[in-house]
């Protein structure tokens, strides 16, 4: 199986705003975000679709997106978080963290541009927020 774009940004082939990371999992900024500090969370494994993976690292991911999402909440003005899986954008099974204020901002095709600088900012606010 090729290396996905996720596991490049995993090895480090390819650059990322990186959020939190554990072992097993990593959350980093979605470079095509609907939302300031849309986060993507994703298994260091390559595994396609986010249910063929076992038990095991499924509920670890979930409660890795958990503690993620509480930073991102804690780092972005928002209601809420909003939690997607697609699964057709990229083959490496991942949840979309989206901060929201209405049912308007999970919709995927609106696009926010922002800056490296705000990446950048955004980044740091939530890895500082991040609790382990």
């Amino acid at each position: 199986m090729e290396a996905s774009l996720f596991s490049k940004i995993v090895t480090g082939d390819i650059p990322a705003y990186k959020v939190a990371e554990s072992d097993d999992f990593l959350a980093f900024l979605d470079v095509f975000p609907t939302a300031k500090g849309h986060t993507l969370v994703i298994p260091k494994q390559q595994v396609d679709y986010i249910f063929d993976l076992d038990d095991a690292l499924y509920l670890g991911l979930m409660a890795f997106a958990k503690k993620v999402a509480h930073a991102v909440e804690a780092a972005v003005d928002c209601k809420r978080i909003g939690v997607a899986v697609v699964g057709l954008e990229v083959p490496h099974a991942h949840v979309h963290l989206i901060p929201i204020n209405s049912m308007q901002d999970m919709n995927f095709s609106n696009k926010k541009q922002f800056s490296k600088e705000e990446f950048e900012k955004v980044a740091a606010s939530i890895r500082a927020a991040y609790q382990d």
